[in-house]
């Protein structure tokens, strides 16, 4: 039986290559892929100059990736988010750092890259202290990232053992 893969569609205007080389320049563990080209065929319905970019595959971290430029009718909304679980400060400060550029930071961890795409840059351990047996570590933990817009190690680790 063949592998199965499956890939996200993300849904641009007409940034879809650009975002692709984007997120390639920030994520060391990734490669562009195939790109499609919108000729001059069913212009009257795409609008789009021939040559550019209709679809970009691309991959990160094992993530596999469509970009398409589809039009301006739709926009990205926080319903869906990339999650980036985080091993250490560094990657959570340099994943933010890179990420929130021209875009927007936002609560718990969350933000929007400067093409409007959601992103959760989260800490690989809060899986493990939001699921601990002990209700109050769980809760203390809860209060001290509801405070964060991106994610402090330290404190969360500190909120965690302070119980």
């Amino acid at each position: 039986m063949k592998k199965q893969t499956m890939s996200i569609c993300l849904w641009f205007d007409n940034q879809a290559e650009e975002a692709a080389n984007h997120y390639l320049s920030i994520f060391k563990n990734g490669s562009l892929g195939k790109i499609s080209r919108y000729g001059n065929e069913g212009v009257e319905f795409h609008k789009k100059p021939a040559g550019t970019a209709m679809v970009v595959e691309f991959t990160i971290n094992e993530m596999n990736f469509l970009a398409l430029n589809g039009g301006p009718q739709f926009k990205f909304n926080e319903s869906v988010s990339v999650v980036v679980n985080c091993d250490t400060q560094e990657e959570i400060d340099y994943y933010w750092h890179q990420l929130t550029q021209e875009g927007e930071e936002g609560p718990c961890g969350w933000l929007k890259d400067k093409y409007g795409l959601s992103w959760q840059i989260v800490p690989t351990i809060l899986a493990t202290y939001m699921s601990d047996s002990d209700p109050a570590k769980v809760q203390h933990v809860t209060a001290a990232f509801l405070k964060m817009k991106k994610f402090d190690l330290l404190q969360l680790q500190q909120a965690f053992n302070e119980i």
